[in-house]
């Protein structure tokens, strides 16, 4: 009924399983003598070291965080401001320079009796812009208007705290 092979297998199986069991062993007998001999190494912390405070000498200096000495720095940009920043402040506000840019999206252009206008999305109005007008917050005043953006130059304060002019650009986005 059974095969020679499947008896043959029988035979060698706990002829294998024996030879497996005293290889285990061994490496049980081995685990626990690496376990006796190795012995972790870890290293004392160093204490720390006592904290001696210095006196402070630069107390006859000027406070760098002085308020007095602020507030002469603010008189003496207030005197420095420059043509720029005086021109833009000496006009009238318009109602779209009290959006960030990135709250406005170009939604399209037309043109009126030979006249460009952006129509611009702010805050679920659409609002009409023409070259020459301002917006945002930086005293940005249109250039330039094409069909797919509207270029304006903003007077914004640089690194150094002077007031340079510098071009930005709205460009038309598909609707979300």
């Amino acid at each position: 009924m059974m095969s020679r092979r499947a008896r043959l297998a029988l035979l060698a199986l706990p002829i294998v399983l024996t030879a497996c069991s005293s290889e285990m062993g061994e490496l049980q007998e081995w685990m626990e003598q690496q376990r006796r001999e190795v012995r972790p190494s870890i290293k004392p912390l160093v204490p720390p070291t006592k904290f001696l405070p210095e006196a402070y000498i630069a107390e006859p200096l000027v406070e760098p965080f002085s308020t007095e000495k602020l507030s002469v720095a603010v008189r003496q940009d207030a005197g420095k401001t420059s043509a720029l920043l005086k021109a833009e402040t000496a006009r009238r506000r318009e109602p779209l320079e009290a959006y960030p840019l990135d709250s406005m999206r170009m939604v399209g252009s037309i043109t009126r009796q030979g006249r460009r206008y952006a129509l611009l999305r702010v805050v679920d109005l659409l609002h009409q812009v023409k070259v020459g007008d301002y917006m945002g917050e930086n005293f940005g005043r249109v250039t330039q208007i094409t069909e797919t953006e509207v270029s304006l130059r903003e007077v914004v304060q640089d690194a150094a705290g002077e007031w340079v002019e510098r071009v930005n650009t709205l460009t038309l986005r598909e609707t979300d």
